[in-house]
């Protein structure tokens, strides 16, 4: 088949969870199919494996709105903020083009982000079959993410900017998933978590769950050098302004790390990864707490990790972080949220715990049972290979397409 994929990132390197996902399933399909590979990008990409996995590879710039034009069409736009992060002339008329010189069986629109582009196609259906078929690959129920984020930030702060904007955009992201599900042919989601809540929004809705995977092979213990970390080492890894991995970090760090240090008071907490918001800069004045902000290569902190967490309480889709400390067999302790989507048993591949004293305990005797973390560990890594590795997912992307 020819398929043309749109991505809202140029998906090399492959750092982070969309562009993960999207360099993985273009590495899958291109060993059977031909892609076209339309991006956005602000600088020409470098030279890399996509040069060759592709047929033919376009960007264009980055759209970029001030704050204030952002806040005005968070009261007097219709569109979501999501629907107009990366609405862009030059792309509309790259896509055109593409589509008037090239027959695609499969235009596959990856994430909320670019969906406004998925209305102005017109549907297979509606061309009596003819045409190419319109695979929406909906990397969260947007709509669930941000409405958590408004009860996570009016439980814990009241009601703040960010409560406010997030309380308004889910009410218009859900008028505009449910409109993007129904004008697409196919609807993809990562997990039942997120086929039940788009079912919500349109009970007609027959979404097809394709989880997130892991490069099993890249993410092997035995081929990472690891860090000398002291002992009683806690790692997180993630991207750093991401409003739900900020919020993790700052509960974890004032509600379960203090107790942590009644019973281990040499424990320390690794923050990894870019971009650290600026609300995080109160931990720095903790001796315990080291943020790193962004690294070559995150293997080496994961498996020298005496326990990895994952202290999440708001946020939507599947975790990609949870993946790649399994397949790592790094002994994991996670809040229930932060494992959503996945068939995970707690006290079999992973704990789970979701009060700071439950956190804090569940952490403590992972830490103080070497067999039991590495009993973990090996469950992990049989549990991602066996069901999470990439080529057993990619495959269910052309089972979609065939129907």
């Amino acid at each position: 088949m020819r398929i043309l994929f749109l991505t809202p990132q140029y998906p090399y390197p492959p750092h982070k969870g969309t562009t993960l996902r999207n360099y993985n399933l273009i590495v899958g399909l291109a060993a059977r199919h031909e892609i076209d590979l339309l991006s956005f990008a602000d600088a020409s990409p470098a030279a890399s494996p996509l040069d060759r996995l592709c047929r033919r590879i376009a960007t264009t710039p980055i759209p970029h709105r001030p704050n204030w034009r952002r806040a005005l069409d968070t009261i007097l736009s219709p569109w979501p903020d999501m629907g107009l992060r990366l609405w862009s002339s030059p792309f509309q008329h790259q896509l055109g083009a593409w589509l008037n010189d090239g027959a695609y069986d499969v235009i596959q629109v990856e994430g909320l982000e670019l969906a406004r582009y998925a209305l102005i196609l017109p549907r297979c259906s509606d061309r009596e079959g003819s045409g190419p078929l319109i695979v929406f690959d909906d990397h969260n129920a947007e709509y669930l993410l941000q409405k958590r984020m408004a009860a996570a930030e009016v439980a814990a702060h009241g009601w703040n900017a960010g409560a406010v904007y997030s309380s308004i955009q889910w009410r218009k992201l859900r008028s505009f998933e449910r409109r993007v599900c129904r004008q697409s042919d196919r609807v993809v989601c990562v997990s039942e978590a997120d086929a039940i809540a788009l079912q919500q929004i349109d009970p007609n809705l027959k979404a097809h769950v394709i989880p997130n995977g892991v490069d099993t092979d890249f993410y092997q213990r035995e081929k990472v050098m690891p860090l000398d970390l002291p002992p009683h080492s806690l790692v997180f890894t993630g991207t750093m302004d991401f409003r739900p991995n900020v919020d993790a970090l700052l509960w974890f760090a004032q509600a379960v790390l203090p107790l942590i240090k009644q019973q281990l008071p040499d424990v320390h907490l690794y923050i990894v990864g870019q971009r650290p918001h600026a609300r995080l800069d109160v931990l720095r004045a903790d001796p315990s707490i080291t943020i790193t902000g962004a690294v070559d290569d995150t293997r080496p902190y994961i498996t020298a990790a005496d326990v990895y967490i994952i202290p999440l309480r708001m946020g939507g889709g599947t975790r990609l972080k949870l993946l790649e400390a399994l397949s790592l067999q790094a002994p994991v302790v996670s809040s229930t949220l932060g494992a959503e989507g996945f068939e995970v048993r707690s006290g079999e591949q992973l704990v789970l715990a979701d009060e700071p004293a439950d956190f804090a305990q569940s952490i403590e005797e992972v830490i103080a049972d070497r067999t039991r973390a590495r009993s973990l560990g090996t469950a992990g890594r049989s549990f991602a290979v066996q069901h999470y590795d990439w080529r057993s997912i990619v495959p269910k992307f052309e089972e979609v397409y065939k129907r």
